[in-house]
């Protein structure tokens, strides 16, 4: 109780809670004075078993003006003055009868005691971030947010963030409130246009045909956007309807200058526009079903349960990275007070390898298995342990499709175990190109090193925290063997003890063996390869060996076929056509595309003719898709004109594909024309070599190549099978032709 001699003044707030069903005074309540100065007081009343209680405070001069705020024990002043709770006024004149004030009994009712249960509560989310194979990612910091959205704006409002530790795992302890006042939710909220709402919505609105202009959609919340909506569509009968009035000449400036002064938002004022745009906008289950205003209520003010998605970012390679980047549509919705949750990375992702789950993982002995070539298993790959005998050396071996029988190219990464027991200190590979009668050494130049890291504290005993540190594995000269120092050697001659405990390798890495640097050293066709090895003793190798295929009395080895390109330019190819700067050509025929013949109604047009075909008739393309190599995988040949406008020429209605006269340097295809590797298969084509050639097209009706009176653009590529530097896309190697020309139809 305040002394009030020495205080000078003193408000008593009687609390009345006796009307609450079952009434159990197990918690206190918050009572909180607020000044009109700013400064605040609070207590903590605890209420007898009647439900009554009274808070007391003192002040030293007659206060003036207060809020007395109500709420748990647990609320904070923050809290208690921007949450819609209990609250009386108690103004200035209220003091001028005494030095005492006794207010009337603040009413706790049933609804607002079982509502303070829940309207800030304490949530934890827990997780783990993995790549894709379940590898853990280290290091990554993960950050909550509740996500809401209205109309096509969004805001993404941190909860918190976490570091992952070693197994990836990490934990969100946040606290959550809810039943805010709306003008003070809104004040604590950064907006921005979302495109994935824009995409949902304009067409929606194109449906309307009271709608005839859509508002370009602004950065911020505008509800003038709404004024045009419900004037029909017309910037001119929103300005018009927003200024009581306004002449029939009011411009779009004047609406755009309107609307800069109309950027606040007032969200009391949201539902009576909601129900104004309900009558007005076409309706939308999906918009509905994704929770977008106005097809969907929202007064995000009174949600009691985030609605969340993650960002997560990693700095490895000396780079931060996004690794998970959710978006709105990832919403995990009303999520309860203990969330886990498992967030599967990209590929930019640092992981440690996941702990061997079955023996051959981590084979035991003096062995190793060569596992992957450009991170492809080599079950995968032909001539390999599991994988089909023929063809050799080729990714997806007999797969009857575009990306069956690839070989490689560029940068070729090799990955492979050692056997726990393995005595490999020092290594090196050998090849053969002949079956494996001869070996020799790879080129010194074709035998790359390679940069990997680890996670943990820095060497040699680093202090905290740890973090990733980088580690080069670079080929040296030992006793006259250009070799590699193996992981295992290493991690003998640094803090053994530690790997595998506090600090792990990036899975990336782990097995890596070599970067054999193929382009312009090795020549194209297939090749073996094995790993030969030595002991470090005293300095100098010993025991040199070739360590056998672990689990068997079999060498240890690998089977891969190469085929780089060839280069033969600029200024003009092999095959005579201009390639490099200034052309869309590449200074290749490996493969080669070209324009042979383009012939409409029969009469041949050059490149860049303005061709009268008003009569109609057919059109005739023969054109060139083809590897020396036998490696093509497909083409496409497109026309492009207007405005952003593309005809498919091979998908035509009518069109056909037969074998073209040959031209130059290149044959005729023959019945294997394609379009694609597997379908040349089945023309005739033996696996693995599909070479193409020259193709003609033919679309009897040339108006369903040339729909309209305009300039055409013929665009050719053709691509080949190869997988270049573990790019698994077939855009490493290609070429291109364009040939323009006008049509009148």
């Amino acid at each position: 109780m305040a002394n009030t001699a020495e205080s000078g003044f003193t408000l008593h707030v009687p609390l009345d809670a006796s009307s609450i069903r079952d009434f159990r005074p197990d918690k206190a309540v918050k009572v909180i004075a607020f000044e009109a100065k700013g400064g605040a007081q609070e207590q903590l009343v605890k209420l007898s078993a009647e439900g009554k209680g009274d808070a007391t405070f003192a002040f030293k001069a007659k206060p003036g003006s207060l809020r007395i705020v109500a709420g748990p024990e647990d609320a904070t002043a923050k809290e208690l003055q921007n949450l819609q709770t209990l609250s009386v006024s108690v103004t200035a004149r209220a003091w001028q009868d005494g030095r005492t004030l006794t207010l009337s009994p603040i009413a706790i009712s049933d609804y607002y005691w079982r509502w303070w249960l829940i309207w800030c509560r304490n949530f934890t989310i827990r997780g783990r971030v993995v790549c894709a194979d379940g590898s853990p990612v280290p290091g990554a910091q993960v950050c909550a947010y509740d996500v809401d959205w209205w109309w096509w704006w969004v805001s993404e409002d941190l909860i918190g963030c976490a570091t992952t530790d070693a197994n990836g795992a990490f934990e969100i302890d946040f606290r959550w409130c809810c039943g805010w006042w709306p003008w003070w939710w809104w004040l604590q909220r950064n907006w921005r246009l979302e495109p994935l709402l824009v995409q949902k919505i304009v067409p929606v609105l194109q449906r309307a045909p009271t709608i005839p202009h859509i508002p370009i959609p602004d950065p911020a919340p505008d509800l003038a956007i709404f004024d045009v909506l419900l004037a029909g569509g017309s910037p001119a009968a929103a300005l018009a309807a927003r200024s009581g009035g306004a002449p029939p000449r009011a411009t779009l400036a004047a609406l755009r200058q309107r609307k800069a002064s109309s950027k606040s938002v007032d969200p009391g004022a949201l539902a009576a526009l909601r129900s104004n745009l309900l009558r007005t906008l076409p309706a939308s289950s999906e918009l509905a079903q994704l929770h977008v205003w106005p097809w969907w209520p929202w007064e995000p003010w009174f949600d009691c349960d985030p609605d969340v998605i993650f960002k997560v970012t990693q700095n490895c390679s000396d780079r931060n990275k996004v690794i998970v980047d959710e978006t709105i549509w990832d919403t995990r919705w009303d999520i309860p007070t203990t969330l886990s949750v498992t967030l599967v990375a990209n590929d930019q992702a640092c992981c440690i390898k996941k702990p061997c789950t079955q023996p051959q993982d981590c084979p035991d002995g003096d062995c190793l298995v060569i596992t992957d070539i450009c991170n492809d298993t080599v079950d995968l790959i032909g001539g390999n342990p599991g994988a089909p005998a023929a063809p050799a050396g080729y990714l997806n071996p007999g797969t009857v499709a575009y990306f069956g029988d690839r070989p490689y190219a560029g940068v070729v990464p090799i990955l492979g175990i050692f056997g726990a027991a393995a005595t490999a200190d020092y290594y090196l590979f050998e090849y053969s190109a002949d079956g494996g009668v001869t070996w020799n050494p790879v080129p010194p130049a074709s035998m790359g090193g390679f940069g990997c890291q680890f996670w943990g504290l820095a060497l040699p005993a680093g202090p905290p925290p740890a973090t990733w540190h980088n580690v080069n594995f670079l080929s040296s000269v030992v006793d006259g063997h250009l070799v590699l120092e193996s992981r295992a050697h290493f991690q003998a001659n640094n803090d053994p003890a530690s790997w595998g405990v506090t600090r792990f390798w990036d899975a990336a890495c782990q097995d890596l063996l070599m970067n054999w640097q193929t382009a312009g050293v090795i020549p194209d066709g297939t090749y073996q390869l094995r790993v030969r090895s030595w002991t470090m003793v005293a300095g100098h190798l010993q025991n040199e060996t070739v360590l056998p295929l672990c689990d068997t009395a079999n060498n240890n080895g690998v089977v891969v076929t190469l085929n780089n390109q060839v280069m033969t330019g600029p200024p003009t190819n092999l095959d005579g056509y201009p390639c490099g700067p200034g052309t869309v050509h590449v200074c290749t025929i490996e493969p080669d595309t070209a324009f042979v013949s383009v012939r409409l109604n029969g009469t041949p047009a050059l490149a860049c003719a303005n061709v009268d075909a008003t009569k109609g008739g057919s059109l005739e393309i023969d054109f060139v898709a083809y590897d020396p190599d036998g490696h093509l995988a497909y083409y496409t040949l497109q026309a492009l004109y207007g405005d952003s406008l593309v005809v498919d020429l091979l998908s035509a209605p009518g069109a056909t594909l037969s074998a073209g006269p040959a031209s130059g340097l290149v044959p005729s295809s023959g019945p294997q024309f394609g379009p694609d590797y597997g379908v040349a298969l089945g023309q005739g084509a033996v696996s693995p070599t599909w070479k193409g050639g020259v193709v003609t097209l033919t679309i009897p009706d040339l108006r369903n190549a040339f729909p309209e009176t305009c300039c055409y653009t013929l665009q050719l590529f053709a691509h080949k099978r190869t997988v270049v530097s573990c790019d698994h896309s077939f855009w490493g190697q290609y070429n291109q032709s364009d040939f323009s020309l006008t049509v009148v139809v």
